[in-house]
């Protein structure tokens, strides 16, 4: 891997020591720099598991991606760097306290020191509008970031991940284990996701980029912004030609 381009890709010029206030630095400049977004499944690109593609796409060509992508590849530049890194396994949740299966969404945990087990983070730079900066997977107590709060709890089978924003209740994001697993593991559910009439992501294109104030989203023709405080604006674009720009300007992306 060419860590040089990929830092230059996410706008990173700080330390590149394995510490903690590196691994959180590298997730805050990826989310502001490489957008969520689902455009190769609807345009029948396919989207293939593997660091060579995947850097050539989000770096070469400064696209996004979905989890399986973006959390792979950060993977890999996080190894790269000296870092303990492993993939996750996790279940999103649904409405009525239902969950998708697992392997839907990959996470990473990254441990700092293996040898003695010391801080275990958990990672996410591929889930779109979530938590900034690692957090601490052994912490129970409330980690508070940029007007949100998150919490991981635990239950007899796994670890639970929830936010809470602008005082409302607790909703959970995800659920995970801590098995390590590889690209391989998920080759079932990233295939699903593309090519299932069932998968959330064919509904319609999105693309979304976190921001030093909030998040920009593009969903289908609706450009939306929403800042931490809880505002949000919506501005409906008249055609594919607006859509494609809002796309180069706002996210990066040309085709």
């Amino acid at each position: 891997m060419n860590i040089n381009a990929y830092l230059e890709r996410i706008n990173y010029r700080g330390s590149l020591a394995p510490t903690a206030q590196t691994l959180q630095a590298l997730q805050v400049a990826h989310l502001l720099t490489v957008p969520f977004e689902n455009l190769s499944i609807h345009m029948d690109e396919p989207i293939v598991l593997d660091d060579e593609l995947l850097f050539d796409k989000v770096v070469n060509r400064r696209r996004g991606g979905f989890c399986y992508e973006l959390n792979g590849l950060f993977t890999t530049l996080l190894r790269s760097l000296g870092f303990d890194v492993v993939m996750l396994a996790a279940s999103v949740a649904r409405d009525r306290g239902e969950y998708t299966p697992d392997f839907a969404h990959m996470a990473l945990m990254v441990t700092l020191d293996p040898v003695t087990l010391g801080e275990r983070w958990l990672v996410d730079v591929g889930f779109g509008d979530t938590f900034r900066q690692p957090l601490l997977l052994d912490d129970p107590n409330e980690q508070v970031q940029e007007g949100a709060s998150y919490q991981i709890t635990t239950d007899e089978e796994a670890f639970i991940l929830s936010e809470r924003k602008h005082g409302r209740e607790w909703l959970p994001h995800y659920r995970f284990r801590l098995a390590p697993y590889q690209y391989a593991d998920f080759l079932e559910m990233c295939h699903f996701q593309q090519y299932s009439p069932e998968s959330h992501f064919r509904k319609g294109r999105v693309c979304s980029l976190a921001t030093a104030n909030g998040r920009i989203t593009l969903s289908e023709l609706k450009f939306i912004t929403t800042s931490f405080d809880g505002r949000r604006e919506e501005q409906q674009l008249e055609n594919e030609a607006a859509y494609l720009h809002t796309l180069r300007e706002q996210f990066g992306i040309t085709f």
